[in-house]
């Protein structure tokens, strides 16, 4: 469905960016992965489904090395037609005792810099289509951009932020073949996910799934993860045809957390 287009997946090295990749690449997507950690691990898979993959190190939270990497892709593939603005980093504390640069860092990788990467995007996406446009953002917010918890206010705030980003972009670009959505989980067994998962373990001094069905059991109904290949289905089909006209949701996929 996606032979031919090329989709930037930030924060895509592990975690729920990479299943997203991995989803888009399975229906023919070119792929940009940008991220830390392993990348030849990641970059392997992602070729394995018979796609071209690249990558571009930038660091999120510089808006220069952004642009950098669109520049990269572009050179690579031509163009951005589906940009994933995923990159994220958690710190949790209360607001008084929360480390006034672990709340920069944390605002400019989770929410500023999916408005770089868009503003950049734009442009070339809205061209596309001889004029009419075609092009897909999808912004991995989080349940907590439609809800609160305590000790996450930089987190919160930022995610609250990508869902206004999101509605905005798609309101902008309405008339177009253009559209933005999120994607707003509640808990993926993610390595960051999988720490609070342990900490909560030792400092309780109970097993690692007992945690796990703790964690699940506060907030979650179906006591279940949700799972990056299920996070790439719904990108996916933001892609097709069907979601032409889904513009500016936040899509939750969070197990019954917002229904109570």
């Amino acid at each position: 469905m996606l032979k031919g287009k090329t989709a930037l997946v930030t924060g895509s090295t592990s975690g729920i960016g990479l299943g997203i990749a991995k989803c888009l690449a399975a229906q023919g997507a070119n792929i940009v992965l940008n991220g830390f950690g392993d990348v030849d691990g990641p970059k392997a898979a992602i070729a394995a489904l018979g796609v071209q993959v690249a990558y571009h190190g930038a660091d999120m939270s510089r808006p220069a090395e952004i642009e950098d990497m669109m520049n990269f892709a572009a050179a690579q593939f031509g163009q951005v037609d589906i940009l994933v603005n995923n990159a994220g980093i958690q710190h949790v504390a209360r607001i008084e005792n929360f480390p006034v640069e672990k709340w920069d860092a944390i605002i400019a990788i989770n929410l500023s810099s999916a408005f770089h990467a868009t503003r950049l995007a734009l442009p070339a996406m809205r061209a596309a289509n001889n004029g009419q446009g075609w092009g897909r953002i999808i912004n991995v917010a989080s349940i907590h951009g439609l809800v609160g918890s305590a000790e996450k206010s930089a987190y919160v705030a930022a995610k609250h932020g990508i869902v206004g980003l999101t509605k905005v972009t798609a309101l902008e670009n309405a008339t177009t073949g253009v559209t933005c959505n999120a994607i707003c989980p509640g808990w993926v067994l993610t390595p960051l996910v999988q720490q609070q998962v342990d900490a909560r373990a030792q400092a309780s001094g109970i097993s690692n799934e007992m945690a796990k069905q703790q964690l699940l059991g506060e907030k979650e109904p179906s006591m279940q993860f949700t799972t990056p290949e299920e996070l790439g289905a719904l990108a996916v089909f933001f892609c097709s045809p069907a979601g032409n006209n889904v513009r500016g949701v936040a899509w939750n996929m969070d197990g019954g957390w917002t229904a109570q």
